[in-house]
This record gives C-alpha cells, sequence and structure tokens, in this order.
C-alpha cells in the first residue's frame, strides 16, 4: 500500500496518480461521496465488469456516485475497498484490493479480491475498470 504524504495539504492537492486514487479509496471509505466525485473527471467512464450485480459503464461524477457507490451503501452493510497494492506505469494505476461487506438481504458476509485500473490524466480520474470474482459476489446475494 503507498503511504500517505506527512504532508497531508500537499497530498489533498497532488495531481499524482496515485495520490489522485488513494483519494478516491478514502473518499470512499469515509462515505464521502462529494470528494469522491472530486476525483473524478467530468467526462470519467467507470466500469463495473460483466457478472457484477451493478454492471455497465457510468458516466460523469454524479453517475458514479448515484449509479455504484450510493447502491452499493443501500444493498450492503460496510462495503469497503481496501486497497493493499499500486502498480504506476505513467497515468495507469493499477489497484490489488478486496472488496469486504456483509449483505443486507442475505446477511452474508463477503471477502474478495480485486483488481482496479485507473486512468489518471490532469489530476482526475478518467475511467476506471473493475475486474472481480463475480461468482462470490453474487453468492454473497443468494439466500
Amino acid at each position: 500500500m503507498i503511504e500517505i504524504p506527512r504532508d497531508v495539504a500537499g497530498f489533498a492537492e497532488s495531481s499524482a496518480p496515485a495520490d489522485v486514487v488513494r483519494r478516491q479509496y478514502l473518499a470512499s471509505a469515509r462515505g464521502d461521496l462529494a470528494a469522491l466525485r472530486a476525483t473524478l473527471a467530468e467526462d470519467v467512464e467507470w466500469t463495473e465488469m460483466a457478472g457484477f450485480p451493478l454492471a455497465g459503464t457510468y458516466r460523469t461524477p454524479k453517475g458514479v456516485t448515484s449509479g455504484v457507490m450510493e447502491r452499493l451503501a443501500a444493498e450492503w452493510t460496510d462495503w469497503t475497498a481496501h486497497d493493499d497494492t499500486y502498480v504506476v506505469d505513467g497515468e495507469d494505476v493499477v489497484v490489488l484490493a478486496r472488496y469486504t461487506a456483509v449483505n443486507r438481504a442475505t446477511g452474508k458476509a463477503l471477502a474478495v479480491r480485486v483488481a482496479h485500473h485507473f486512468t489518471v490524466r490532469g489530476g482526475r480520474i478518467v475511467r476506471f475498470e473493475q475486474f472481480t470474482d463475480t461468482a462470490l459476489v453474487r453468492e454473497a446475494m443468494t439466500p
């Protein structure tokens, strides 16, 4: 996992791709949708993979938070993406992570590995693609 610089003000303003992505994870973990939207470009393309319950591509910061984050919060308790390892190549950031949550309808816990691919330009996330074991997610949703 990357470390947050001691200069928190500098981190908050940094346009370095890994810093932008890390701010997105921190905002998501706090449930701070306004801060999360601030990390996204107006023309963002956010893709949840085929087979995932929210599969599809979402556009605009509001479209991402209402179509993905708000729906996850409604269907799961404590949905969290734990960002474990960052691999950075220029504007591309791949994060190896874990999702944890409890499905509200079934009461089943979820713990699944995930890889996220972000593209960051001009200090904003312009593209996101998710890779995860969708069968494990659906299993947690099945009574």
